[in-house]
């Protein structure tokens, strides 16, 4: 078959969905089919940084569409990045020739609209892998009015590229309830979460203790957030434990990855060390998104994960971290929404995992958590949390239901 994949990044960014995608193109070239991929040229978190506008990597073929780099300072930058992508995909579009199935995710939120138009001019299968679920998410996250002429509008496009689509993949069953409200037949609807990436993504002695050196963390007990900082993972919960923890000895947090809130996060470490704090306990770092060879060093190096999702979130956004902090054995603490599928995956490995659920605002709650969790840690990292969620057995389960939405007519 020949298979369209719509998603603003792809190789080599950095980001999750980027690696997912990627993961996903490679494994449909291995199975024979003719793969193109349509992203950005520009690095999604480094936009000054740029892509080939052509390439073939692992037998995929890559087209890389301009947009602009207003970058995230402010809504109408990231806006204008979107939109501007948008449309240099749409030309491009127009002059590809027909695929059979047109897969696309939701990085800008809505390409699925574009993607659901080409493939029923194509009349070909449309698929629709939902990521986080827009316009929802904005509006639940108050960047839109869910009565503004922007939702309404927003809301039929999406609700176009639900209807067309010949499946659509949901991150959890939460997801797949909300999609299911918005008028969707069950069977249409296939729950598969996102993979460890456990080609890349094992505990590593070794790279722990490089890492912990390299950054001054070889005597702490590291509390580390690790991904995307964003208004739908809110985590003033955890910056204020970290302030609560003042008088305790031989803690750091560690901030890595990027984001619209990782400057936020900066300032708040910044006004700490202005503040005489940066000697004090806890010791805070923020690094940049580690490139993916060395992800299992810099996974490996925390002594407890956290995960944070908002209370409006559930079901919209589905923060996969989680299947990498259990890939890496680490105790997990989860910040959010119960139930949700992060303690639904910390719970599939019958108890093995230290794990701490708290609700927005437990600040003090978290704290002394945080204190039990440390002074009973163990060096020990047991292997296997994550095999249900590893891509040997979730991958082909998603190359499948590919590979089906081509076996009838829509």
């Amino acid at each position: 078959m020949k298979i369209l994949l719509l998603n603003q990044v792809f190789y080599p960014d950095v980001v999750s969905t980027a690696q997912h995608l990627g993961d996903l193109a490679a494994a449909l070239a291995r199975r024979g089919h003719e793969v193109t991929v349509i992203s950005s040229r520009r690095a999604y978190e480094h936009p000054d940084t740029l892509f080939p506008a052509r390439e073939t990597w692992r037998g995929v073929k890559i087209i890389r569409v301009f947009s602009t780099r207003f970058g995230k300072a402010a809504k109408w930058r990231r806006a204008a990045d979107f939109a501007s992508f948008l449309v240099f995909c749409c030309l491009r579009l127009l002059f590809l020739p027909r695929h059979d199935v047109v897969l696309a995710l939701t990085t800008p939120p809505l390409i699925s609209f574009l993607g659901a138009w080409r493939a029923k001019l194509w009349r070909a299968r449309f698929c629709y892998w939902v990521m986080d679920f827009n316009p929802d998410e904005a509006i639940a996250a108050g960047w839109l009015r869910a009565d503004s002429f922007a939702a309404k509008g927003l809301e039929r496009m999406s609700r176009f590229s639900l209807r067309r689509a010949k499946t659509i993949i949901a991150l959890d069953r939460f997801m797949r309830d909300r999609i299911a409200a918005k008028g969707i037949a069950p069977e249409q609807i296939a729950v598969l979460p996102p993979w460890s990436h456990d080609d890349a993504v094992r505990y590593d002695a070794a790279g722990r203790a490089a890492f912990r050196a390299a950054h001054g963390l070889a005597e702490k007990f590291v509390v580390m957030y690790s991904g995307n900082h964003s208004p739908v993972h809110p985590l003033d919960t955890l910056m204020q434990a970290a302030d609560t923890l003042a008088a305790a000895d031989g803690l750091a947090f560690v901030f890595i990855g990027g984001g619209s809130e990782f400057q936020r996060v900066k300032r708040w470490a910044a006004d700490r060390e202005r503040a005489g704090k940066s000697q004090a306990n806890p010791m805070v770092l923020c690094l940049p998104y580690q490139p993916l060879a060395q992800l299992s060093a810099s996974l490996s190096a925390a002594d407890a994960h956290t995960v944070v999702m908002g209370d409006a979130m559930l079901g919209l956004v589905h923060p996969c971290k989680i299947y990498n902090m259990l890939a890496v054995g680490a105790p997990v603490i989860y910040i959010g929404p119960a139930p949700s599928h992060v303690t639904e995956a910390v719970a599939a490995t019958g108890g093995q995992t230290p794990f701490i659920s708290v609700r927005h605002g437990e600040a003090e709650r978290l704290a002394g958590e945080i204190l039990r969790l440390k002074q009973s840690s163990s060096p020990d990292r047991p292997t296997g949390r994550a095999a249900a969620f590893a891509a040997g057995c979730l991958l082909p389960q998603l190359v499948a239901v590919l590979e089906n939405s081509n076996s009838s007519s829509s």
